[in-house]
């Protein structure tokens, strides 16, 4: 018979066993629940995130989903519809019949105010890619005039137009405004978004101005590789017409942050007047180095050896009468104003804004040589003041050195200081009882 204690305690054991079991099941479950929990949580935290950053990053470059099919179709037929109207006009010639000009082939000119503020600039295929840093530093409206000196040139020009206007917000597409210039003997067509090639390669905002990043080179200045001619002077009128006000920069300039927001404010004061130029001062950077946003940090990084004078190698008289010692002596900070005045001198080919009727730059100035300091001068005849601005500057991106030009650069000079010497006259002719030379 077995022995009641024995049998007692074997229950009582294996009831401390089933009891260990259970707890260590229960505890397993716990566990199993709480990494559950913990891994749901982390997937909608993740989600939540990516939906935030998919937000902010849309709100800068929204293309395919971002943007909505519906509304991505809308403004990709809107864009298609206005470059084939604009382009199936034939554009017009220039004044020499050199060059067919395509006003608009992205930007309704309709919706620009009369009175509009407006940074101009131009540039050719290969410096493109600059206009994505004016259109984060410039607030206000931007016009380009891109000039494409060969037809695969004006076809890419077209595609990066047409992807403009289709993937990037209303926002872009109601502050940038682009021609496109090509010479006479050439005809933009319409792309066709079905093809294969750049087109594969575009399917958001973003990708555009990657792709047109990605097509800046280094090369020397003026240097198309073709027998055609840089018309930086039309390309600069076509690019500031209908402006009330317009600063026209070259496209590798960095205007000061907030600057066009301090001009409106100055011109709310009357301080644009016809007549009246305010001279914003022009620097360089050395390359690579980040482009100052304010006064503070430019006179920073001056005391560095990072930035100098703009042309300070090449020319340095052609920027000497801003009078650079005297304007970093004014106290950074403050609301924009004119500073002081200075008397135009030759060389001298300031970057100013100014509206009303400001003469035009002379189109006969091709490639490299007084192509603004005839425009400048000209202002001096015509009986203009100009005004240095105390906080606002220009910086362009890289030292301007002697061994940045194309073998032809002399030459194109000479010959344009000969038509500078016939300007000059000209100039007596067409302002008579102006007592000012240059």
């Amino acid at each position: 018979m077995p022995n009641p204690l024995a049998v007692a305690a074997a229950v009582a054991g294996g009831g401390h066993a089933a009891g260990r079991c259970s707890a260590y099941k229960l505890a397993l479950a716990a566990l199993l629940a709480v990494a559950l929990l913990q891994f749901v949580y982390l997937s909608l935290l993740a989600g939540l995130h990516g939906r935030e950053q998919r937000r902010r990053y849309g709100q800068l470059f929204p293309g395919g989903a971002a943007l909505g099919a519906s509304l991505q179709r809308r403004a990709a037929e809107s864009a298609k519809e206005q470059l084939r109207a604009v382009l199936a006009a034939g554009g017009a010639l220039d004044a020499s019949g050199d060059y067919r000009v395509y006003r608009h082939v992205l930007g309704d000119p309709s919706r620009r105010p009369r009175d509009a503020l407006l940074l101009a600039t131009h540039t050719s295929l290969s410096n493109l890619g600059h206009v994505g840093t004016l259109l984060e530093r410039w607030a206000g409206p931007l016009a380009v005039a891109v000039f494409a000196a060969r037809p695969d040139e004006a076809q890419l020009a077209t595609v990066l137009t047409y992807a403009l206007g289709a993937l990037c917000t209303q926002a872009v597409r109601e502050r940038l405004t682009m021609h496109l210039v090509c010479p006479a003997r050439a005809e933009a067509a319409v792309p066709d978004p079905r093809e294969p090639g750049e087109f594969a390669r575009i399917s958001s905002c973003s990708d555009v101005f990657t792709s047109m990043g990605a097509r800046s080179r280094s090369g020397r200045n003026y240097a198309l590789a073709t027998n055609v001619s840089y018309p930086n002077n039309l390309l600069r009128n076509v690019a500031r017409e209908g402006a009330g006000h317009a600063l026209v920069v070259d496209v590798d300039m960095v205007p000061s942050d907030g600057l066009w927001t301090g001009l409106l404010e100055l011109l709310a004061l009357g301080e644009g007047r016809a007549g009246r130029a305010l001279v914003v001062p022009a620097f360089e950077i050395r390359q690579g180095v980040r482009v100052p946003r304010t006064k503070i940090e430019l006179m920073r990084f001056l005391k560095m050896g990072h930035v100098r004078p703009f042309y300070a190698e090449l020319c340095p008289r052609c920027q000497a009468p801003t009078n650079y010692s005297r304007w970093l002596t004014l106290p950074p900070g403050g609301p924009l104003r004119p500073a002081y005045r200075v008397t135009w001198q030759d060389p001298w080919e300031p970057f100013y804004v100014a509206g009303g009727a400001v003469p035009s730059y002379d189109e006969r100035f091709r490639q490299y040589g007084f192509n603004r300091i005839s425009q400048a001068c000209e202002l001096h005849v015509a009986g203009y003041e100009f005004e240095v601005l105390n906080e606002a500057f220009l910086v362009h991106k890289g030292f301007k050195m002697p061994g940045d030009f194309h073998p032809q650069k002399e030459a194109e000079n000479q010959r344009n200081k000969i038509l500078f010497r016939q300007f000059k006259q000209e100039l007596k002719m067409k302002y008579p009882d102006s007592p000012r030379r240059c």
